[in-house]
């Protein structure tokens, strides 16, 4: 899961940067307005940690233009303004929840997580498709009832393509999507089909109902057989 931080206090920026690492989220930052729409414009985000006060901006503006753009994602309001005014705000332009600092990075946590399911799954811990279980808050597994071990990228890859499922999800939006922005240094996406060929041999192996299906050229859709 990619999660954009929009942040202007250094060291609250880097906190939770640092907390949300550890909780196996990729996750890219900004300190300004400007810099978040610019990253917004180019790249998807599963939720958007967004600060009200910010160097060149309001934040609630910036959530104004999310909206305007149709590039709403998950959005969780981080600020020290705390006032009612602001949480209503923000919630009526589609903020999906407000959290006021200073706040636990457990809370912060468990807000992110409760959100990405009522986004994707549908409020749900578990994702059951046919024979598969899939445990995203703790990066498990199971087919027929049994542990499959997934590296963090493999686990990435299906994680976004079960967001997506019967959809074509294109190279270099999954690229993107599990490798960050740095991906515009790469030369070409042989790494995508590496992690790719691995998942398809633990699942295959294992007999899942799941099939990754690769569109010459394009990218791949996860069909469920």
């Amino acid at each position: 899961m990619k999660i954009l931080v929009i942040e202007d206090e250094l060291q609250m920026l880097e906190n939770i940067q640092q907390n949300l690492e550890k909780e196996k989220y990729l996750v890219e930052t900004a300190q300004t307005c400007e810099e978040a729409q610019q990253k917004i414009g180019v790249y998807n985000y599963d939720c958007i940690l967004l600060d009200i006060g910010l160097p060149d901006g309001n934040g609630l503006e910036l959530l104004q233009y999310l909206k305007s753009q149709n590039l709403m994602d998950a959005v969780i309001i981080v600020s020290a303004k705390d006032s009612l005014d602001d949480k209503l705000k923000g919630l009526e332009l589609g903020a999906d929840d407000y959290l006021p600092k200073p706040f636990y990075m457990a809370e912060l946590n468990a807000r992110i997580k409760a959100v990405l399911r009522r986004k994707n799954f549908e409020g749900n811990n578990t994702i059951k498709l046919a024979n598969t279980e899939i445990f995203p808050e703790q990066r498990r597994v199971k087919i027929k009832n049994k542990a499959v071990e997934l590296n963090r990228k493999e686990f990435d890859i299906l994680m976004y393509l079960v967001a997506n499922k019967e959809r074509l999800v294109r190279k270099p939006s999954l690229a993107e999507h599990v490798w960050g922005d740095n991906i515009d240094q790469a030369d070409s996406f042989e790494f995508i089909y590496s992690q790719i060929k691995n998942l398809r041999k633990k699942l295959k192996t294992h007999h899942s109902a799941l099939n990754i299906k690769a569109v010459y050229g394009i990218g791949y859709k996860l069909v469920v057989e």
